[in-house]
């Protein structure tokens, strides 16, 4: 794992980066995050709730049964889990005028004590259960919504016909974690650990027993509803957290990734050609991250080694279970999320520069932004004056994106596991005085965690995910910790895709 030296000189080396471009200062005030059954909205700000599981994707979709779950009917519907991983936008605008877009959500897991009644695994609905939601959004009278059963909206699962690349065929898309919107129009998915999901479901077809065509980075066109998701060999197989795209000065596609475990690894893909072909990401090289001090160096892995093997023979840095990764719009600046180790319990945030202003550079400077945990604790680390009086922490950082105005959104995710305080969404200003000093806009609800973030063009809307609520250590579909969000008897809690928006307008964050 990162040595405690090694955070220590990346934080002090803070002042000698490259000068990027000067984000706007978040205006969130401190807040406080109590355990509660219910949700905590910044003052000023309004969540309204766009979709919650079991709620109709595609037109056909029926009505949701959760006492007794469909594999055909969740195949159709807002899955159990979600992570908000991307907003893709038209290249072109609207005839009519309407601005539009594809919102991507992805259903990383199906915990069967809460899915389900009794706490039996159904095998065939959880894997309908999974997967992806792509939602189209239009403005409507001046608000961001989804629309309902739109023409681009199609759910993605254990059943979605894929491809290998070199024209294989396989079926399924598994344990999709995170993801991303590519500079040349794509959407890119991640699939994580297939393991658990081959026990799972082996039962049900010997592909996913056999589990070798899972693991992979999914690439698709998100505007085109028949599009068939492409599984990209080059770009390895592992257990992925997270996958952020950009482009090298000379035109290639850049591809990180990180392999989300206690001691992982931080991968680059560099492609040998430029991005503009439809499989740019064919072919090209895998790097892995080597951290020492301030620096950050990319080395290139032993040409056909399998990425782990083949990252720990080049000398790549474990790192504190790397997750989450955001890209700056604003300049070249990637940041990494590490949820925690033994070690390190409380994780913490990672920025790197890259040399030169290219991502294609063989390395980049290093800062930490911020190490995670109660400010009182010998581990933790702000920025600044430190954090604001009154305010929550984050704990466990495992989502990072960076808007337009150079402001990183950071989700926590405890697993469940109750705290002293609620999870939440922290804004965190990467410039400035306040630099390194997260500042809540959300809490979740009792057991749930914080599922992402990702703005709308305009910046006025924020898409959150609020990922498994009630679902507590000793917690069951009958007997969940809340039943957020209708609080309704009977009525299990749900995951949802939230928007955060200003009650007066603007933009979130100010």
């Amino acid at each position: 794992m990162i040595g405690r030296r090694s955070l220590l000189a990346a934080g002090a080396a803070a002042m000698a980066a490259p000068a990027l471009a000067q984000p706007r200062p978040n205006e969130l005030a401190p807040l406080a995050l109590p355990v509660k059954q219910d949700d905590t909205v910044a003052r000023g700000y309004r969540r309204d709730v766009m979709m919650r599981w079991g709620d109709r994707v595609t037109f056909d979709a029926p009505r949701w049964m959760p006492r007794t779950p469909d594999p055909d009917a969740a195949g159709a519907q807002f899955g159990w889990d979600a992570r908000v991983v991307g907003i893709a936008v038209p290249q072109q605008p609207a005839a009519d005028g309407i601005a539009r877009a594809v919102l991507a959500v992805t259903h990383p897991t199906v915990d069967p004590a809460m899915a389900f009644p009794g706490g039996q695994d159904l095998p065939a609905a959880a894997a309908a259960m999974q997967g992806a939601s792509l939602l189209n959004l239009e403005k409507q009278g001046g608000r961001w919504v989804v629309v309902d059963g739109g023409y681009q909206s199609r759910r993605l699962g254990g059943s979605t016909l894929c491809r290998l690349s070199g024209g294989a065929g396989v079926r399924g898309l598994l344990g999709l974690s995170g993801g991303c919107v590519t500079p040349w129009g794509t959407l890119l998915l991640a699939e994580g650990d297939p393991a658990p999901w081959q026990a799972r479901l082996g039962g049900l077809d010997p592909a996913f027993a056999d589990g070798g065509g899972f693991g992979f980075v999914a690439e698709l066109n998100p505007f085109d509803p028949q599009s068939v998701p492409a599984k990209r060999r080059a770009l390895g197989r592992l257990a992925h957290g997270d996958v952020a795209a950009t482009l090298s000065r000379d035109g290639r596609a850049v591809v990180y990734m990180t392999d989300r475990r206690i001691g992982g690894f931080v991968f680059r893909f560099v492609s040998a050609g430029p991005a503009a072909g439809e499989d740019a990401l064919e072919t090209g090289r895998l790097f892995v991250a080597r951290l020492e001090g301030d620096r950050l160096s990319w080395l290139p892995l032993p040409e056909g080694a399998p990425p782990l093997s083949g990252a720990q023979a080049a000398g790549g840095s474990p790192f504190d279970t790397p997750s989450g990764l955001g890209l700056d719009p604003m300049g070249p600046r990637l940041l990494l999320a590490c949820h925690g180790s033994p070690a390190r319990p409380s994780g913490h945030v990672l920025e790197f520069s890259a040399d030169g202003g290219d991502d294609g550079a063989e390395g980049a400077s290093a800062r930490l932004l911020f190490a995670a945990g109660d400010p009182r604790g010998p581990q933790a680390r702000y920025g600044g004056l430190g954090l604001p009086p009154g305010s929550a922490w984050p704990e466990n950082p495992h989502t990072v994106a960076v808007d337009a105005l150079g402001r990183a959104w950071i989700g926590t995710d405890r697993g469940g596991r109750i705290g002293p305080q609620a999870e939440g969404l922290y804004c965190c200003d990467l410039a400035g005085p306040a630099r390194g000093v997260p500042v809540p806009i959300y809490g979740a609800p009792r057991g749930a965690s914080v599922g992402g973030a990702a703005l709308t063009p305009d910046g006025e809307t924020l898409f959150t995910g609020i990922r498994h609520p009630g679902a507590e250590p000793g917690a069951s579909f009958e007997r969940p910790g809340t039943r957020w969000p209708e609080f309704q008897p009977g009525v299990p809690p749900r995951s949802v895709l939230a928007a955060l928006v200003r009650v007066g307008g603007g933009p979130v964050g100010g």
